[in-house]
């Protein structure tokens, strides 16, 4: 680590190359549209790129992970740091789901704990018990929340009057 500039090139690689993974996970937990045209925006060039102003909470709690990821990078090692961030992530969600604003991504259709299950159990492919586990419910807990959440994806979306 190059301590006079506070960076760890480990640390610097994981991040390029896990972020956009982790922050898609990030944006299906928080159901915010990835890509949506920035405010003000017609179709037309404004400057910014759509990605650089999508999912605001999504980047907020990817960088909160991301940043006690790097807090404890010394003790990850021989650990899988992907699975720390992931955890951190997931927690971070946690903490503020219900602060969140409602989305409109493609998991809007959930609750938070829905959500959170399903993006570990299908999306991620995180074990049963460890999602239980790291979400301090029973297996029998979580397999019933994600059957809830598989067959609310399943069906169709209810009309806005």
């Amino acid at each position: 680590m190059d301590r006079r500039s506070g960076r760890d090139p480990e640390f610097e690689a994981f991040v390029a190359g896990a972020a956009g993974r982790l922050l898609h996970v990030a944006v299906l937990l928080t159901a915010e549209p990835l890509y949506a045209a920035p405010a003000g925006a017609s179709g037309g060039a404004s400057g910014r790129t759509p990605a650089a102003t999508a999912a605001p909470a999504a980047r907020r709690i990817l960088a909160s992970a991301l940043a006690r990821t790097y807090a404890h990078w010394e003790r990850l090692r021989g650990d899988d740091p992907y699975d720390h961030t992931r955890q951190e992530l997931c927690a971070a969600y946690a903490r503020t789901a219900r602060r969140l604003p409602p989305g409109t991504g493609v998991l809007a259709r959930l609750g938070p704990l829905e959500r959170l299950v399903l993006v570990m159990r299908v999306y991620e492919g995180v074990a049963e018990e460890v999602t239980a586990a790291q979400l301090g419910l029973t297996p029998e807990r979580v397999e019933a929340v994600c059957n809830r959440a598989v067959a609310t994806m399943r069906a169709p979306a209810q009309e806005a009057a």
